[in-house]
């Protein structure tokens, strides 16, 4: 049976001293939940794996009940396949990442549940700090470096959505990106 490759982003782990994971252990409870080829990726929990199961839904809750029961937190997380995350990455905005002296890029990665262009409507900006583009599943947010204490993106904890979104940096992204075109 062949093997599908995914990529998990965990939310809510290793942040303020809250949920703390060690990648090591990580990589050993998606192995036990039957998960082949597990690599993960610095410490904000991104796990790549394979699995021959096909069904991303029936994934999910797989990984979401064993973290939750192993971990005992409400475990979310965000599920993608190469395919998708390579879409992530070839529909940025011209020019996205390409500035990093002087902005900071985020991606902020959407249960599929939320659509990316309701969730712009909500999210709070700083004119001249701020932009923010609405993506398949996700959001691009750019944050002016010199300015970046007067972001609105902390003030995304605030709003109901938040639950169902995980943010990572281009780079974090990107590298994720590289790692699966290896697999």
């Amino acid at each position: 049976m062949a093997s599908h490759q995914y990529i998990t982003l965990l939310r809510g782990i290793n942040v303020g001293g809250n949920n703390i994971i060690k990648m090591t252990d990580l990589k050993s409870c998606f192995e036990s939940m039957g998960f082949s080829d597990v690599v993960t990726f610095i410490q904000s929990g991104n796990v790549l794996f394979k699995t021959p199961r096909h069904e991303s839904k029936q994934v999910i809750r797989i990984i979401e009940r064993g973290l939750s029961e192993q971990y005992n937190y409400n475990s979310r997380i965000i599920l993608l396949k190469h395919q998708q995350l390579k879409k992530v990455v070839d529909g940025a905005p011209q020019g996205y990442g390409k500035d990093g002296d002087k902005y900071k890029y985020d991606v902020l990665f959407l249960k599929e549940s939320l659509a990316p262009v309701d969730i712009l409507k909500e999210l709070m900006i700083k004119k001249g700090v701020d932009e923010a583009f609405a993506g398949e599943h996700v959001l691009y947010f750019i944050r002016l470096i010199e300015r970046a204490s007067q972001s609105k993106l902390t003030k995304i904890v605030t709003l109901p959505f938040y639950q169902d979104i995980t943010i990572r940096n281009w780079n974090t992204t990107t590298k994720l990106l590289e790692l699966s075109e290896k697999e």
